[in-house]
């Protein structure tokens, strides 16, 4: 069903980890780096970034929820999982892609009661 709900770009080339992420780990992946460059530029001022709804609590407790959930799922460390938030938030934002993927991980945010 997440499949369904989630737009591609959300979905695409999370960092190869073995046994490679499910769909919705790639998207939790995805969403937490995306809320940590929005919330980034939020504090920034970023007018971009300040036209989505603030993330900053919301999105943190996301993106440590989603760090715990891959370490009690995959075993992955704290570093394994640092470094997949953190390629993600750079492929994100080498791309481009923060928009594209932003109302998917709003959704999914709403959807997960934070």
């Amino acid at each position: 069903m997440l499949e369904i709900l989630l737009p591609l770009a959300m979905v695409q080339s999370v960092p190869a980890v073995d046994p490679p992420l499910d769909l919705e780990q790639q998207a939790a992946v995805r969403c937490s780096a995306a809320f940590a460059v929005v919330g980034h530029g939020q504090q920034s001022g970023n007018a971009e970034a300040l036209a989505y709804p603030l993330v900053n609590e919301r999105g943190r407790e996301f993106f440590v929820r989603t760090a715990a959930r891959l370490m009690d799922e995959r075993g992955l460390t704290r570093d394994q999982v640092t470094m997949l938030m953190r390629e993600q938030a750079q492929t994100l934002w080498d791309d481009d892609a923060v928009e594209a993927v932003m109302p998917g991980c709003l959704l999914l945010l709403d959807a997960s009661g934070l």
